[in-house]
């Protein structure tokens, strides 16, 4: 959410940057309702003045009159209101300067590149072949237990995915991050809060059965399951002001996540790269409202996850992701995509997001400065790591001619083995 003040001050910034995101509101129509919102307020605020200084000298009649237009007023202005609220929330940020400008992520711009693409001298598998001739993966049985994109991991698929995000968890601790176990299930305001409402909306699961309150009676409020444990992270910040000494504030999770794919409807249907279910270590830094320093953070968290990829052996590129292909909130974002042999490409892992205060505004996330003013704290989010997704880079990097698959150096101390070998059918 922007600052309405400078909405006004902004407009044609604001309508471009609506323009480039390609985002669906109309900042006329927000501006000719914040014109009326203010405008009423004037009256209401007028008539209960006048309102107390009739009931001081009891003129009833007066005060009946009052009060009937105070009402009328009063009803008007809470539509008003409403419907101002509804359009500030589908406001976006206005994105950096140097953020490539186009549609979607075909305008994605790699600026950075690592590793070497292994040239295999035999035919290579990808990661569901891989997955069978090693017996650590099972999608048959995962669809007809689970439907569409379910999946089993099994024997020492089973054992790399819990490794991978250990070795995640502890790598952004010894960082300086501050675990959490935040909530899975969530009110619609923290979604709100975050941004992925009404953004994304469709990529959400809602609770059928919210559950009973200790009366007995039906939980009214629609509960949600989390997509990613970023909104919960920043929730626990939610109506709080934080003190400037104790910024920036760096926390951590490693949580179970759920999306439905709607918005995602027919891509990436094969495999392990789109599921419904799946498990994460995300990053979230809080910083006082410095572009600088939260650019020079924002650094920091790409810097450990591609850290992660170099310590797995991965080869990636990260990429300027374009103002069509970055959310509504973002100032700016960068993807790291990892080398997928079997896809004959990269493919995103991880996803790094500078905010500025535009979730801080939504979530009332404040800091006071040491001179003891309140202002709007700056937010940023950033994947450690995510499973299964990682895994496809991993086996497919890694598999060898007698079709094993190197399990990286890195994680031999959690797995105790250094390869995966086939199985006998």
């Amino acid at each position: 959410m922007l600052d309405i003040n400078f909405i006004r001050e902004n407009t044609e910034a604001v309508k471009n940057a609506v323009k480039e995101k390609g985002l669906d509101i109309d900042v006329n129509e927000l501006l000719k309702v914040d014109g009326k919102r203010r405008d009423l307020i004037i009256k209401v605020d007028e008539l209960r003045r006048q309102r107390n200084e009739i009931a001081q000298k009891r003129d009833i009649e007066k005060g009946r009159q009052i009060k009937e237009k105070l009402d009328v007023l009063e009803k008007e202005l809470k539509v008003v209101e409403d419907r101002f609220h509804h359009l500030m929330l589908y406001v976006p940020n206005i994105p950096s300067p140097d953020s490539p400008v186009g549609p979607d992520s075909s305008s994605n711009k790699e600026i950075y590149k690592w590793g070497k693409i292994p040239q295999f001298d035999f035919e290579a598998k990808d990661h569901i072949e891989l997955g069978k001739s090693l017996d650590i993966l099972d999608l048959e049985q995962g669809v007809k237990v689970s439907g569409f994109r379910g999946y089993y991991f099994k024997n020492e698929g089973a054992i790399l995915h819990w490794v991978l995000l250990q070795y995640a968890f502890e790598k952004i601790i010894a960082a300086g991050f501050i675990p959490l176990v935040p909530p899975s299930l969530v009110h619609e305001k923290v979604l709100i809060g975050s941004g992925h409402f009404p953004f994304g909306k469709e990529n959400i699961y809602q609770i059928a059965n919210p559950g009973k309150l200790e009366t007995g009676e039906d939980i009214k409020n629609p509960m949600y399951l989390n997509g990613t444990s970023e909104p919960s992270l920043l929730s626990y910040f939610m109506d709080k002001v934080i003190s400037e000494e104790d910024l920036p504030v760096k926390i951590c999770a490693l949580t179970h996540c759920y999306r439905s794919e709607i918005g995602d409807y027919g891509k990436d249907t094969r495999g392990l790269f789109r599921v419904h279910e799946f498990d994460k270590v995300e990053q979230v830094i809080i910083c006082k409202d410095s572009l600088d320093e939260s650019e020079q953070l924002f650094e920091q968290m790409q810097q450990i996850s591609e850290s992660i990829l170099q310590d797995l052996e991965i080869p990636y590129h990260v990429v300027a992701t374009s103002t069509g292909d970055m959310g509504a909130g973002k100032y700016r974002m960068n993807d790291i995509e990892a080398w997928m042999p079997g896809r004959g490409k990269y493919g995103e892992t991880h996803s790094n997001s500078n905010l500025t205060d535009w979730q801080a505004r939504r979530l009332n996330i404040k800091f006071k400065t040491k001179e003891g003013a309140g202002k709007f704290a700056y937010t940023l989010n950033n994947t450690v790591l995510a499973s299964p997704r990682i895994l496809i880079p991993l086996l497919e990097n890694h598999q060898q001619k007698n079709g094993s698959v190197k399990v990286p150096e890195v994680l031999q101390r959690y797995t105790k083995f250094s390869e995966i070998s086939p199985k006998k059918s």
